[in-house]
């Protein structure tokens, strides 16, 4: 009998393609451009023309990208590779937009989200993750407080993600960080939410930590969430490197979760 062999880490990345992502603001669905990556895990006598039956699959599935619809369409990305596992990372812009803090004016703001799906076999559970990254401004730890105009900002990168039974938005995520960041990020500002904005910068304190841990807390509180991870990426005025802190939902790490009768 012929030992079946199977081909680890097969795959292609970046194919751009147009297709729509699941939205609050927009029920039909956001409009944009994903670069999908694929892996599979295919047996050697099905290798010939699977990379064609997988782009072919990709339009037929291009409607409308979120959770409930990947946990459907990854069982037949599985049963038309004949694959054991597949795992697929769409990776896209996605915009919000907001409101300026004082003029009202409004912009649109690009997030860079990514929505993972793995499967081990047909009958297997599918592993589906969301994460978005959304900048915003917290105090320079090196600040001081104590002397006037003592307190500086610094970009912080926060890189949220969740695994969920249904849909969470990105608009959701966006809100979450920009609630509890010293300031959020804006694509546009008016002279005169400018001048708003560095005044708060200057006359107010909160580090990265506390924004971390306050949006920690929230996404604990959150009974759609099976699991998350939040980090926090500091871009400081005089380093070229980055800090990191992070944490995540998880049985070691106390008060990650919360009970859902608290």
């Amino acid at each position: 009998m012929k030992e079946k062999r199977f081909l680890v880490d097969v795959g292609m990345n970046d194919l751009p393609f147009p297709m729509k992502v699941v939205s609050r603001a927009r029920p039909e669905g956001q409009a944009t451009v994903a670069n999908i990556s694929i892996s599979a895990r295919i047996m050697q006598e099905f290798e010939a023309r699977w990379i064609d039956e997988f782009i072919k699959i990709v339009h037929e599935h291009r409607d409308k990208i979120g959770t409930a619809t990947l946990g459907a369409n990854i069982k037949d990305y599985v049963r038309r590779l004949k694959a054991s596992v597949v795992k697929v990372d769409f990776d896209y812009p996605f915009f919000v937009e907001k409101n300026t803090p004082v003029a009202r004016e409004k912009c649109l703001v690009r997030y860079l989200c990514r929505y993972s799906v793995k499967a081990p076999s047909i009958g297997g559970k599918a592993n589906i993750l969301f994460k978005i990254a959304v900048p915003c401004i917290t105090t320079y730890p090196m600040s001081t407080p104590e002397t006037q105009k003592g307190l500086f900002g610094q970009l912080s990168m926060i890189n949220i993600e969740v695994q969920s039974k249904k849909d969470v938005y990105p608009e959701e995520l966006v809100d979450l960080v920009d609630r509890h960041a010293l300031v959020p990020v804006f694509s546009y500002l008016t002279e005169e939410d400018q001048k708003f904005v560095i005044e708060k910068i200057h006359s107010n304190q909160k580090s990265s930590v506390v924004v971390l841990d306050e949006i920690k807390s929230d996404l604990a509180r959150d009974g759609r969430m099976d699991w998350y991870s939040v980090t926090c990426n500091n871009y400081g005025m005089l380093h070229t490197y980055s800090t990191v802190v992070g944490t995540e939902k998880s049985s070691w790490v106390p008060f990650s979760g919360f009970e859902a009768d608290v």
